[in-house]
C-alpha cells in the first residue's frame, strides 16, 4: 500500500468538533482533509442526536400546547399524527444542515472523504471506503474527533429490535403504546417527552434516587413535578434485572422499593450513557493514550501523548456536548497555528431540552458543598414573572450562585420554558467576572423571561421588585 497523497491538517470525524477544526484550519490557510465515516458529515449531533431530537421535541412542545390551550379558552380537536410525514420532515432538517456542511467544505476547499480512517503510524493513516477501496494519507497534524456512541450493556443486548438505543428511538419507526425508558438522564427524559406527546404511555426506571443525576435538585424539582403528571410512572432507585422477548412485548423484571411486578412493554429504550469511539482507530500504532474510562487523554491544549495529534469532543472526555467540542476544536487549531491558547473555560453551558427545559453553567450548589466552598444561592420563582404568567408556565425557577465576599457570579441555573436560550447571559457573566450587581443593574426587556435573571440578582440584596421578602422576618 503506497502513499497516495499528503495534507497539513487531517481531521478524523465530521461532527461539530471535526468540521469546526477543519474549517478553522482552512480559514488559516492550511491544506485540510476531513474524513468522516458517514454518508454526509455532521456527526452524531446532526444525524443521530442534538438536531433530530430537538426537531421532535419541538413537535412535542406543540402537541403539549394544544392540550394546555383548553385552560385559556382555546380548544383543538385531537391531533392526527402522520408518522411518515413527521419522519420526512425530521430527515429534511438533517439533510438541509448536512448539505450546508458539505457546501462549506467546498467553499473553504476542505477535501472531504467518506471513509474509515485508522492510524498506520504517527504520521500516516489508511482510508477505507464502503467499496473496500483503500488508500493512505500522510499528515503534519491530526485532530481526532470521532465522537461517541450509545452504551448498550450486555444484559440489555438481547438481539430484539424492540430494545433500542437513542439512535433507534430517533428513527421513529412507530409509536409504542407502552414504552420503558431505562435511565433518567437527559437522553432518556428527552426521548420520553417526545414519545409521551405522540401518545405513548411512558415509564422511566432510574437506578439512582433522582432524575438527572448530578443536576441541581432545585432545577430538577419543577421538571419532576411536570413529568409525574405526564408519564405513567417514574421509578427511582430501580434496577432493571432482566429483559425477555415475548410475542406480546418485552417482559421486564425490575428491582427496587417501588418496582412493580414483572411488566410487559412494547418497546424499551436503553439510555444509560455513551462511550467514546476509539475502537478500530489504530491508536496502538501511535503514542496516543486512553485514560481509565476509555477517553483519549489530552492536555489543556487538546494535545494527546503524541504531540502533533490532538483530540476534541466526546472522544476527549466529558462533558459530551457539541458546543464544548467546537470550542476545543478552535483551541486545537490555534495551538497548531502557534498561538498560546488553552481550554480554560469556567462556564460550559448544558441544556436539557425537556418541558420545561433545564440549563446551567459554572459552579453548582452541589459542587460548592462538595468542595466545602462558601457560596450564597438565590432562587427567583417564575410565579413572580409577568411573562411566565402570560405563558401559563409559572413552575420555573432562576438560580444564581454567588461568592458572598466578592459578589461575583459563580454559577447560574434555570428551569423553565426556553431556559436554553437564556443561559448565555450566565456564561458571559461568569467568564467576564461579573458581579451580581452587574446583572442587577443591566436593563432586561419587559415582559420577558430574561427579567428573572435581573430580579434574581436584585434579590441578592433583598431588592427584587416583584418579590417581597421581609429583611427581618422575625420583626
Amino acid at each position: 500500500m503506497g502513499h497516495e497523497r499528503s495534507t497539513r491538517i487531517l481531521v478524523i470525524g465530521g461532527g461539530p468538533g471535526g468540521y469546526t477544526a477543519a474549517f478553522r484550519a482552512a480559514d488559516a490557510g492550511l491544506s485540510t482533509t476531513l474524513i468522516d465515516a458517514g454518508i454526509a458529515p455532521g456527526g452524531v449531533c446532526l444525524h443521530r442526536g442534538c438536531i433530530p431530537s430537538k426537531a421532535l421535541l419541538h413537535v412535542a412542545r406543540l402537541l403539549h400546547e394544544t392540550r394546555e390551550a383548553a385552560r385559556w379558552g382555546v380548544r383543538f380537536a385531537p391531533p392526527e399524527i402522520d408518522l411518515d410525514a413527521l419522519r420526512n420532515w425530521k430527515s429534511g432538517v438533517i439533510d438541509r444542515l448536512a448539505g450546508g456542511v458539505v457546501e462549506l467544505c467546498r467553499r473553504r476547499k476542505v477535501e472531504l472523504f467518506s471513509a474509515r480512517a485508522a492510524f498506520i503510524d504517527a504520521h500516516t493513516v489508511s482510508l477505507q471506503t464502503d467499496g473496500d477501496e483503500t488508500r493512505t494519507l500522510t499528515y503534519d497534524h491530526a485532530i481526532i474527533a470521532t465522537g461517541s456512541a450509545p452504551a448498550l450493556p450486555g444484559a440489555f443486548d438481547i438481539g430484539d429490535p424492540r430494545v433500542t438505543d437513542s439512535t433507534g428511538a430517533l428513527a421513529l419507526t412507530d409509536v409504542p403504546e407502552r414504552l420503558l425508558v431505562i435511565g433518567g438522564g437527559y437522553i432518556g427524559l428527552e426521548m420520553g417527552t417526545v414519545y409521551e406527546a405522540l401518545g405513548s404511555r411512558v415509564t422511566v426506571a432510574e437506578f439512582t434516587d433522582g432524575l438527572l443525576p448530578g443536576v441541581d435538585r432545585d432545577l430538577v424539582r419543577p421538571l419532576k413535578a411536570r413529568l409525574d403528571d405526564a408519564f405513567d410512572a417514574i421509578l427511582l432507585g430501580t434496577k432493571v434485572d432482566r429483559l425477555v422477548a415475548r410475542d406480546d412485548g418485552i417482559a421486564v423484571t425490575l428491582r427496587g422499593q417501588d418496582a412493580p411486578e414483572p411488566s410487559v412493554f412494547d418497546r424499551v429504550l436503553v439510555a444509560v450513557g455513551r462511550s467514546p469511539n476509539t475502537t478500530g482507530l489504530g491508536l496502538e500504532n501511535t503514542r496516543v493514550a486512553l485514560d481509565e474510562r476509555g477517553f483519549v487523554r489530552v492536555d489543556a491544549q487538546q494535545r494527546t501523548d503524541e504531540p502533533h495529534i490532538f483530540a476534541v469532543g466526546d472522544v476527549a472526555g466529558e462533558p459530551m456536548l457539541a458546543h464544548k467540542a467546537s470550542r476545543e476544536a478552535k483551541v486545537a487549531i490555534e495551538v497548531v497555528a502557534g498561538k498560546p491558547t488553552t481550554f480554560d473555560h469556567a462556564a460550559i453551558p448544558a441544556v436539557v431540552f425537556t418541558d420545561p427545559e433545564i440549563a446551567w453553567c459554572g459552579l453548582t450548589e452541589t459542587q460548592a458543598r462538595s468542595d466545602g466552598r462558601k457560596v450564597k444561592s438565590i432562587r427567583y420563582p417564575w410565579a413572580a414573572s409577568g411573562r411566565a404568567v402570560t405563558l401559563d408556565r409559572t413552575e420555573g425557577v432562576t438560580k444564581l450562585i454567588v461568592d458572598p465576599t466578592t459578589e461575583r457570579v459563580l454559577g447560574m441555573g434555570i428551569c423553565g420554558v426556553n431556559a436554553g436560550e437564556m443561559i448565555a447571559e450566565g456564561v458571559l457573566a461568569i467568564e467576564t467576572g461579573a458581579t451580581v450587581g452587574d446583572l442587577a443593574d443591566r436593563i432586561h426587556a419587559h415582559p420577558t423571561l430574561s427579567e428573572t435573571v435581573g430580579e434574581a440578582a436584585d434579590a441578592f440584596h433583598g431588592n427584587a421588585t416583584h418579590l417581597y421578602r421581609p429583611k427581618n422576618p422575625g420583626a
